[in-house]
């Protein structure tokens, strides 16, 4: 009798068969899956800034010029050039998520969301434990993983390298 006929050696391959085939599968979910959890409140609250493009609303200048404070060493600032920042804030949570969730310039979208996730710590430091680990954790796992195989940025890269080969011949 064979090592692996053995009953017991096929009750210990089975389980590792298994967790093989769900690791292979999560590499191919798990990325557009962070991708899409990250973008999402991002975006809601992108829309939520314009009445009509280009144009802000006049709630969302409002808070950057009023409600939104800088919490730095126990004490609370106005925003640098309110107005500005919420162009670029609002232009941000649209552009990134898109960009996110399609697949491309991934870590490059997931790094400007993780700086914003840092910037909206210090205007709401209360707001830590209930949203910005949550979405840091995702940033920060999107970093690492990067963008996975379902994504323009997988597609970019292996026509490069296919380019890249060809030309090599």
């Amino acid at each position: 009798m064979s090592i692996s006929s053995r009953p017991s050696c096929r009750l210990v391959t089975a389980p590792r068969i298994a967790l093989r085939a769900t690791e292979a599968a999560a590499r191919i979910i798990a990325p557009p899956l962070l991708r899409i959890a990250l973008a999402l409140p991002f975006l809601r609250s992108g829309l939520t800034r314009w009445d009509d493009f280009p144009a802000l609303s006049v709630a969302t200048q409002f808070l950057f010029e009023e409600q939104f404070r800088l919490h730095l060493f126990g004490r609370e600032y106005p925003l640098p050039a309110p107005d500005q920042l919420a162009l670029v804030a609002a232009t941000a949570e649209i552009l990134l998520p898109i960009l996110l969730i399609i697949g491309f310039g991934t870590r490059v979208a997931a790094l400007g969301l993780l700086a914003m996730t840092g910037v909206i710590q210090l205007v709401f430091p209360d707001g830590w434990a209930n949203f910005h680990l949550y979405w840091a954790a995702l940033a920060l796992g999107i970093l690492a993983l990067g963008p996975g195989p379902i994504s323009i940025d997988h597609w970019i890269g292996r026509r490069a390298a296919r380019s890249t080969w060809q030309g090599g011949r």
